[in-house]
């Protein structure tokens, strides 16, 4: 079993907020912070130990802008490893008033709601560019459900896959693991350094690597397609700060060579037959709407 994660050694989790006003202008911050003093971008910053996810959003939207808040989505999840993941959530402003000159503090100088175009403005960074568009879009036409944390402990960062395979006539199949009672395969992400600088995803692709097989005449070989769902409680047993990702996978589709899936190499896993109508509606409707990674 993987070692439990912690907060602030061997991870680090940075929560940010995309949030409009009824005119559709957006909640930007001027920062405080010695580098990059003056310059303007979106209510971010670190998750502190003990913290959850949705509790720490709210608190830095409270600390940078004067606002109270309550998120509406996960947006987008960012990563460079288990050593750096930022949860971008689109949320609603809920009370509270614009923090001012008057009240500049550590945190940040001012807040203020932009209506123009943000590349009009000196900001930190252009990263937050492509999240104000994803969030706009979302208000447009949501293209996945409502997403949050879960509120359910894990101690180590993995993903749980969902890897389906569909035939020609329409048959959807699987992956399971059989220990125990059949479930979704899960893999842990390791925090050495070398694993520390990997992509999150990397786990995954390698369980799939070495479970299917090597002469796989299905093209191309999955890959991620996207986040269903997460679950995470701050302050587990040992001061463990996981997080569990539902990663979804591309299908697998058939080739030239069959309409089954491809046999496991690996015993530990089997292909599960989805008859169930109902179902096999929702799975497949979910493939496409994910939250992306």
């Amino acid at each position: 079993p993987p070692a439990p994660v912690s907060l602030g050694r061997t991870v680090c989790y940075v929560v940010l907020a995309v949030l409009f006003n009824e005119e559709g202008a957006v909640l930007l911050v001027q920062e405080a912070k010695p580098e990059c003093r003056g310059r303007w971008y979106l209510p971010a910053g670190r998750m502190e130990p003990g913290e959850g996810i949705v509790e720490a959003l709210r608190r830095e939207v409270k600390e940078e802008s004067g606002l109270e808040c309550e998120p509406v989505t996960l947006l987008a999840l960012e990563e460079r490893g288990p050593a750096w993941i930022r949860f971008a959530f689109l949320a609603c402003p809920a009370g509270g008033t614009l923090k001012t000159l008057q009240e500049a503090d550590a945190e940040s100088l001012q807040a203020r709601w932009w209506s123009g175009d943000p590349r009009a403005l000196p900001l930190r960074s252009p990263d937050i560019l492509p999240l104000l568009d994803l969030a706009a879009r979302y208000r447009r036409s949501p293209p996945h459900p409502p997403t949050l944390p879960r509120e359910l402990p894990c101690a180590p960062l993995c993903l749980r896959l969902l890897l389906p395979f569909t035939s020609a006539a329409g048959d959807l199949w699987v992956l399971l693991g059989t220990a125990g009672t059949p479930n979704l395969p899960m893999v842990a992400c390791g925090t050495s350094p070398p694993e520390l600088r990997a992509g999150l995803c990397r786990p995954a692709l390698r369980l799939l690597r070495d479970c299917l097989p090597r002469d796989l005449p299905w093209d191309p070989r999955p890959g991620v397609l996207g986040l269903l769902g997460l679950q995470h409680r701050a302050g587990g047993a040992g001061g463990a700060d996981g997080v569990c990702f539902n990663v979804v996978l591309s299908t697998l589709t058939p080739g030239s060579h069959g309409d089954v899936p491809p046999e496991p190499c690996d015993p530990a896993l089997r292909w599960w037959h989805v008859e169930d109508e109902g179902l096999r509606g929702r799975i497949l409707q979910r493939l496409r709407a994910t939250v992306p990674i």
